[in-house]
């Protein structure tokens, strides 16, 4: 009963997906917070290609026989980290702040319409387990 796995690839890849979702919030929140901040370089917090590749790479079953081994390969969904990208001025203002309030806006609701549409999914699979676990009642 030990290789029993509850939580397949598509709920590693939604709760991974949360995570960065909910990290990407925060980056855009500061980077509404600092709209006003001369010299301030608006930043992106990007992950989906990442992401999308780890998906779409096959899990690998080699596993090291020592701590000190170097692991082989790619470290999957669960590797997949955010990188934050410092965008340039390219306002005629002169401050160096290089926030966009309609581009942060658009972000932060294309973000929490992803957010939800993931959360939504994962409480889906989860239900489905539960009713699996219950005998269908």
């Amino acid at each position: 009963m030990a290789g029993i796995k509850i939580a397949d690839r598509t709920m590693a890849a939604l709760q991974k997906s949360l995570d960065l979702r909910a990290q990407k919030q925060q980056v855009i929140a500061a980077n509404i917070a600092n709209a006003e901040t001369p010299g301030y370089a608006a930043r992106k917090l990007t992950f989906e290609d990442d992401l999308r590749k780890a998906i779409a790479s096959p899990e690998s079953p080699v596993r090291t026989s020592n701590v000190k081994h170097f692991p082989i390969g790619s470290s999957g969904i669960n590797g997949v980290q955010g990188q934050i990208v410092k965008q340039r001025d390219n306002s005629s203002l002169g401050d160096g702040n290089s926030v966009s309030i309609d581009d942060e806006m658009f972000d932060l609701a294309e973000n929490q319409i992803l957010y939800e549409a993931g959360s939504q999914i994962l409480k889906k699979k989860l239900s489905m387990l539960k009713y699996a676990v219950s005998d269908g009642r």
